[in-house]
């Protein structure tokens, strides 16, 4: 029965640790793709000048 039993652990602590190492490489490669994803750069607003309003 002790033998049994060690089995069920030994099966449920390999798919533990599998679990583990899936649910740890997709955390670790949605941190990298959202590190990686293009920033949104502010708006630059062009300075106006006489020349181009029209104005002189």
């Amino acid at each position: 029965m002790s033998d049994l039993l060690n089995l069920a652990m030994l099966i449920g602590a390999s798919l533990a640790s599998m679990a583990f190492g899936i649910f740890a490489a997709y955390y670790i490669l949605r941190l990298g793709f959202a590190l990686m994803r293009p920033q949104p750069q502010p708006a630059v607003k062009p300075k106006a000048s006489p020349e181009m309003a029209g104005i002189s």
